[in-house]
């Protein structure tokens, strides 16, 4: 797409000032604020915008930095209270006036577009849509122009990642480990039980799915059979963090965003936590190498922690 460069936000936090002002308020005020600023959305949801595309995942593949670099960038408006509305795996049943709550007003923008010259568009990042069973049918039906963003990285890292953010916030009480003993037998018929009942949840499929959700190539193949490979880019995140520009350049690109100025490029939500043994380490790399060789051919390259 031909379009005018632009040039980044000074800050993300100029794009809701409203929210800027909370942001050291009590966690009780907070709560009020955004079930207010909910409501007042779902009432107005007629006057508001859809998402153009979505980050469906991975988790822990630096969705949160992507997140915060494309909210930088003049043409996008990103949701209203929250990076992740998770309406297509955890809320669906609110419905799609509720959705809409979280999103910008088109009057928004339409400032936007004379500001830039180019169309605004607003996004969310949910990472469990992209493994979740029933998320991408539900996307499919009601945002059938969407575009989806997919950030990878060594499943093996990413695995041991995750396992250290979910002991963190409480979603895990077992060793690494144990967790990965026991994740066939936690993960038993949950898939299942998700499709034959839609308003269900499950704590295992969204918490303790350590190794399943490194299986990439299992999650991208249905991906790009429902919505064709053009509206699907994949991101390895080791490329993204080693050299941002052209990996941002070609987001950008297959976004239909004009290139500009470089946001801002940073690590987040990095969580501390010690070596992993090596026989385990070696373990589950022989576990990924069948995935990984796919993903490899499915992309055209190896992924990067197979190179």
């Amino acid at each position: 797409m031909t379009a005018p460069a632009v040039h980044p936000r000074t800050s993300t936090k100029e794009n809701n000032p409203v929210m800027n002002r909370i942001r050291h308020v009590s966690p009780d005020v907070k709560q009020r604020v955004h079930r207010v600023s909910r409501r007042v959305g779902q009432l107005t949801a007629g006057q508001r915008m859809l998402p153009s595309f979505l980050i469906v995942g991975a988790q822990r593949s630096g969705t949160t930095s992507m997140y915060r670099a494309l909210s930088q960038h003049p043409a996008v408006l990103k949701a209203v209270l929250h990076k992740g509305v998770h309406y297509f795996d955890m809320d669906h049943a609110r419905g799609l006036d509720w959705y809409r709550g979280h999103f910008p007003l088109r009057l928004s923008a339409e400032r936007v577009r004379r500001r830039t010259g180019v169309p605004a568009q607003t996004f969310e990042s949910s990472p469990y849509y992209l493994t979740h069973p029933l998320a991408a049918e539900r996307i499919e039906r009601e945002l059938p122009a969407v575009k989806l963003l997919v950030l990878v990285r060594d499943p093996v890292e990413r695995a041991y990642s995750a396992h250290a953010h979910e002991l963190a916030r409480g979603f895990e009480t077992e060793p690494f480990e144990r967790a990965l003993e026991l994740e066939e037998s936690r993960l038993a018929g949950e898939a299942e039980r998700l499709r034959a009942d839609p308003n269900c949840a499950s704590h295992h499929h969204q918490h303790n799915a350590y190794v399943s959700r490194g299986q990439y190539i299992d999650h991208l193949e249905p991906l790009a059979v429902r919505f064709g490979r053009v509206r699907l880019h994949v991101v390895d995140s080791h490329d993204f963090f080693a050299r941002p520009e052209p990996t941002y350049d070609a987001v950008l690109d297959f976004l239909e965003l004009p290139r500009g100025a470089y946001p801002l490029f940073e690590k987040h939500n990095a969580r501390p936590r010690s070596s992993m043994p090596e026989a385990l380490r070696e373990r589950l790399t022989a576990h990924f190498a069948p995935y990984d060789e796919r993903l490899g051919e499915w992309l055209g390259q190896p992924p990067s922690w197979r190179r």
